[in-house]
């Protein structure tokens, strides 16, 4: 359970009054006490009061003399740099009352022209405002556009820094790669070579073998390549000759030994376009492009 807190006033009861004064002034006696054992300090303590005869000091007298010595021998300045009295403490605590109070003030007048501002947003009208209000309704606007215009900008260099730091992890990512297949590569060919240096004679005909099985095969690539290069070579040419053929223009029909039209070919007349009379090879050269003349 917290303590309540006490209000800084002249307590008006008398007994509870001296009860107060007994409990604080032996917590007094024992905050010096602990002041001096634990910084190593030189300081003492003298209390007047109504209920006592004699004043209350502590340690000793012998020590309050000694301390009350040490001080007398300071400057005065030095002395009264951080004495008060009755007045001079009454007077510190009604200037920081009245600091806070026109502290408050500011917040309460900062919010209610916040309020004013979100409410002309939603369309209320902004009429019987003073011009001390509208003074003051300027100034909170100018702060808000601050705000959102430093707000922005923070966005916008969170966003470039972490941009920057994912390009910055792909180049390490692709660094540590690099250097893993620069590592594997080194590895592979100082185990390539260390075998090559145990085997001796039986490395370099293994090498040669290699050798022999990569000419071999780039000889056959070769031979692929220039059979397939002859095939697209010769479709070419049958395709250009078929094209000129079904472009040549249409020669006028003859006339027939026996005075009859002849309205095409039957029997062993019959000529295909790609044989001669046997059916069994190729014409070595195309057609001539005035067409076919028959008899």
């Amino acid at each position: 359970m917290t303590r309540k807190k006490v209000k800084l006033a002249y307590i008006t009861n008398d007994s509870a009054r001296k009860a107060t004064y007994k409990k604080r002034k032996k917590g007094l006696m024992k905050k010096v006490s602990e002041l001096t054992t634990l910084c190593d300090i030189d300081a003492c303590a003298i209390i007047y009061s109504p209920y006592d005869s004699q004043p209350e000091i502590w340690p000793s007298p012998l020590g309050v003399q000694r301390v009350l010595a040490q001080f007398k021998t300071m400057p005065e300045m030095e002395q009264s740099k951080k004495m008060v009295n009755q007045e001079s403490f009454l007077r510190q605590r009604i200037n920081k009352a009245q600091e806070q109070l026109k502290k408050q003030k500011k917040d309460n007048r900062e919010k209610e022209m916040a309020r004013v501002m979100f409410q002309s947003l939603t369309g209320k009208s902004l009429q019987g405002l003073t011009l001390s209000d509208l003074t003051d309704l300027g100034w909170v606007i100018d702060q808000h556009l601050k705000e959102l215009h430093l707000r922005m900008k923070n966005i916008k260099e969170e966003v470039v820094k972490s941009q920057n730091q994912v390009q910055g992890a792909q180049g390490v990512s692709s660094a540590v790669a690099d250097h893993r297949m620069v590592a594997m590569k080194s590895n592979r060919e100082d185990s390539g070579s260390n075998m090559a240096m145990k085997s001796g004679e039986e490395g370099s005909s293994m090498q040669h073998a290699a050798l022999d099985r990569q000419a071999f095969d780039h000889m056959h690539n070769m031979e692929a390549m220039q059979l397939q290069m002859m095939h697209m070579a010769a479709q070419k040419q049958q395709n250009h000759w078929f094209m000129d053929m079904m472009n040549a223009p249409p020669q006028p029909p003859l006339p027939h030994p026996d005075n009859h039209e002849h309205m095409g070919f039957t029997g062993e007349d019959m000529m295909l376009p790609f044989a001669n009379h046997n059916h069994s090879t190729m014409w070595s050269n195309p057609p001539p492009a005035g067409g076919f003349n028959f008899p």
